[in-house]
């Protein structure tokens, strides 16, 4: 393969034999009075931060949990889920990261197939696990924590008034509660293990659903993370001083959010300000009252930015740097955001990543000052990217498009228990050594710069997070009254594409409200209710191809003359 690179930033770094904890913690050593991350206004020192995480790595300790073992994280961004991911990292167990919105039998698969033996969630989700142990295999305890417990005292009782009343008293019966389990790291004489550095150990597991719509578990090392964040700083191009912010608004479950906007922030001595869901008038808050230095998001977010009344007049010159990820940013939609940003005196544009939840997120950026209309960038330092020949490792000429695959050492080590699909993923060529095929259409320039076409397999991207359409068939298709389905995305102003669902009723059933309502909720038992279609139409019959399957893209194509027609119409 012919490596030849060209980069506005360092060719290679080198990556210290240090797990992620030891990173913040040796971050730490010099940002001791700093805050490390900050909830709702009340913020934590680096100081504080690192003895949160070892008293509750004393509780994981004290609790049976042991190097190796695994530990289910099922929250948004609060700082109990922050001290547990790098409390799990201290003692060298494994960091499951699950969505809070997946459905019940999603959370009992992602169970059963990691091996958790504990799960942390907050109380607005406790009833949904509990009921998702019903059909795990093996003991799980459930600890659940509460969102005003991080709370500063000023707002804790407007939390308590608005939602908190509803679970004062909930759960009744749990098994345990996280401020009860953190009493059992109070006790110094539990032994730490010392964590031995190991590049293959995973560290990690996230979540993602591939080209076949089932869930696969991505094994991710210390190495990986340490290693994307430390390419993702130098990528940027500038330094994480002391007093800088990043608006963490990504979920952690999401390798964008755990790698980019928590673990590149903590290892630079910066702050993460914890944002645990997302809506226009509290991220248009936080930046106002905050004033971030560095925003990460999907285009979805920045899309609403152009939307926010409270933004007006502001002045935005405390940006030094913006990212898009998660799904791609179209030409148009970068025009915009930058005409906002340079309307309201932000001396940036928005940067565009590219990358996958095999190589933890982002693997290629815009550089910051040399942007090519329609490029995803160029690869971080030590990732090389190579164009080839679908289903082949021959590596095609600039301009010719291809396959896109990639190396580095963000790479994951493979996926859990699929040793055939992580065969046809991570690939070892001529040359030695391991490259991941993702699965995307794209080209390279001469230069390097990269632009990405399409997916080779059918996938949509609501909101930045992955919804898998044969998922959603095979489901609908097991309801007794369809005869079958197709799946499509389509396109939606805020949220880049909605899910839509295409029905054929079986002979004798006659489509009604009452049919609808009977899939959805089959599909609600299964499927996270980001990926939930958001129409149902029924037809007599659907298009197909010449060898007799259904004709998804003309479903597709037909969407789009609808709206077109429609855009035609308006005056």
């Amino acid at each position: 393969m012919d490596e030849k690179q060209h980069y506005k930033q360092k060719d290679h770094l080198e990556y210290p034999e240090a797990t992620m904890f030891e990173l913040v913690q040796k971050c730490a050593e010099q940002f001791a009075d700093e805050p490390a991350y900050e909830f709702y206004d009340k913020k934590t020192s680096y100081r504080d931060f690192i003895a949160k995480i070892e008293r509750a790595a004393r509780a994981f300790i004290a609790s049976g949990i042991a190097m190796g073992d695994a530990v289910t994280i099922c929250m948004p961004n609060t700082p109990q889920a922050l001290v547990c991911f790098y409390a799990l990292s201290r003692i060298g167990a494994i960091a499951n990261m699950v969505h809070p919105l997946s459905a019940q039998n999603e959370i009992t698969g992602y169970l059963n197939i990691s091996g958790s033996k504990m799960i942390l969630t907050v109380d607005l989700f406790y009833e949904k696990v509990e009921a998702a142990l019903a059909n795990v295999d093996h003991p799980v305890t459930i600890l659940t924590c509460r969102m005003q417990e991080e709370l500063p005292f000023k707002l804790k009782p407007l939390y308590l008034i608005k939602k908190g009343k509803d679970y004062l008293k909930f759960p009744k019966k749990p098994h345990m509660l996280w401020t009860v389990f953190l009493k059992h790291g109070d006790d110094k004489s539990v032994v730490l293990p010392e964590v031995t550095f190991d590049p293959k150990r995973t560290a990690v597991i996230l979540y993602s659903g591939g080209t076949s719509g089932t869930p696969k578990g991505i094994c991710l090392t210390d190495l990986n993370f340490n290693a994307c964040a430390m390419q993702a700083r130098e990528a940027i191009g500038e330094e994480f001083r002391k007093g800088y912010k990043m608006l963490s608004c990504m979920p952690m479950f999401h390798g964008f959010g755990l790698g980019i906007n928590i673990h590149t922030v903590l290892i630079h001595g910066a702050c993460c300000i914890l944002m645990p869901t997302f809506n226009n008038k509290s991220y248009a808050d936080m930046l106002r009252r905050k004033q971030p230095n560095f925003i990460a998001g999907v285009p979805t977010i920045f899309e609403a930015l152009l939307h926010m009344p409270q933004l007006d007049g502001l002045d935005m010159s405390f940006l030094l740097g913006m990212f898009c990820g998660g799904d791609s940013l179209s030409v148009e939609l970068k025009k915009k955001i930058d005409a906002f940003l340079k309307a309201h005196n932000a001396h940036i544009q928005v940067r565009e990543g590219y990358g996958l939840t095999e190589c933890v997120t982002a693997s290629c950026l815009t550089p910051k000052d040399d942007y090519r209309e329609g490029s995803i960038g160029i690869p971080f330092p030590d990732t090389v990217y190579c164009i080839v020949k679908p289903g082949t490792d021959e590596q095609l000429l600039p301009g010719e498009e291809g396959e896109i695959i990639l190396k580095g050492p963000s790479v994951m080590t493979g996926y859990l228990k699929l040793p055939e699909e992580t065969a046809k993923t991570l690939r070892v060529l001529p040359d030695g050594d391991t490259w991941l095929y993702t699965g995307d259409l794209g080209v390279m320039d001469e230069d390097g710069y990269v632009y990405f076409r399409q997916r080779l397999q059918r996938m949509i991207i609501t909101n930045g997070y992955n919804v898998y359409p044969s998922q959603l068939e095979n489901i609908i298709d097991s309801c007794p009254e369809v005869s079958y389905s197709c799946v499509i995305g389509v396109k939606d102003p805020r949220r880049m594409q909605r899910v839509k669902a295409f029905i054929v009723p079986a002979d004798g059933v006659e489509p009604s409200e009452e049919l609808k309502e009977k899939i959805m909720e089959q599909l609600r038992l299964h499927i996270a209710k980001y990926a939930l279609p958001r129409e149902i139409e029924f037809r007599a019959e659907l298009p197909k191809t010449l060898v007799g399957k259904v004709s998804f893209r003309q479903l597709e194509q037909e969407e789009e003359q609808k709206e077109k027609n429609a855009e035609g119409g308006k005056v």
